[in-house]
C-alpha cells in the first residue's frame, strides 16, 4: 500500500512539473503572444523610481546669466580644474571617516578611542577648511569671467537662493510664543526640586 501511494505521488509530481515546464513563459514566447504580454504587464509594479529632484524646475543658470559660448568654455575648464583639485581632498575626507568608523568598532580602551577620534576630527576640520577655501577661489575665478551686468544678475540669483533657503530651513523663534500660537512648547523648563 505504501509503495503504491509513493508511486502515485511521484507520478503526480512529475506530471505537474512537465505541465509547468510546457506553460512556462520564456522571453521568446512573451514577445510572440499578446495574452502573455498582458499577464506580464499585470505582474510588473506600477511605480517608477523617482529621479533626483524630478519636480525641481528653475530657469537654466546659463540662460539667466546670458553666457557667451566663450564664457561657457572657460567655465567648463574651471569646473574641470576645480573637480581635479577637490578630488584628493574628498578622498582624504573619505579615508578619515572610514578610519574613524574602524576606531569606533575596535576594542581599544575608551580613552584611547576618544583621543584618536579627536585627532581625526581635527584633521577633518582642516580638510573641510581647505575644501571651503578651494570653493571660494573657484567662485572668484568664475566671477572674474563675468561682465558687470552678469555679476549683478548673479548677485540676484544668490539673494533669491538665500531667501529660499531661509524659508525652507526656518527655525522657530526663541522666547515666548505669540498670542494665539497653540503649537508644541519647546521652552526650557527648570527641574522641580523635591
Amino acid at each position: 500500500m505504501k509503495k503504491t501511494l509513493i508511486l502515485a505521488s511521484l507520478i503526480a509530481f512529475s506530471m505537474t512539473s512537465v505541465m509547468a515546464a510546457e506553460t512556462a513563459v520564456t522571453p521568446e514566447t512573451a514577445t510572440k503572444s499578446p495574452a502573455v504580454q498582458t499577464d506580464i504587464q499585470k505582474v510588473k509594479p506600477d511605480f517608477k523610481r523617482p529621479g533626483p529632484k524630478t519636480n525641481f524646475k528653475k530657469p537654466p543658470f546659463e540662460e539667466r546669466l546670458k553666457l557667451t559660448d566663450k564664457q561657457k568654455e572657460q567655465i567648463n575648464e574651471l569646473r574641470i580644474k576645480g573637480n581635479e583639485q577637490m578630488k584628493p581632498i574628498m578622498e582624504q575626507v573619505k579615508a578619515k571617516k572610514q578610519e574613524a568608523e574602524a576606531i569606533k568598532r575596535s576594542k581599544m580602551a575608551v580613552e584611547m578611542q576618544e583621543e584618536k577620534l579627536n585627532e581625526i576630527r581635527a584633521d577633518l576640520k582642516e580638510l573641510q577648511k581647505q575644501a571651503h577655501e578651494l570653493r571660494m577661489q573657484n567662485m572668484k575665478d568664475f566671477e572674474s569671467i563675468l561682465t558687470k551686468k552678469q555679476k549683478k544678475e548673479l548677485a540676484k540669483i544668490k539673494k533669491e537662493g538665500r531667501k529660499r533657503f531661509e524659508q525652507e530651513h526656518r527655525r522657530p523663534p526663541m522666547g515666548p510664543r505669540p498670542e494665539g500660537d497653540r503649537g508644541p512648547r519647546h521652552e526650557y523648563q527648570p527641574p522641580v526640586e523635591k
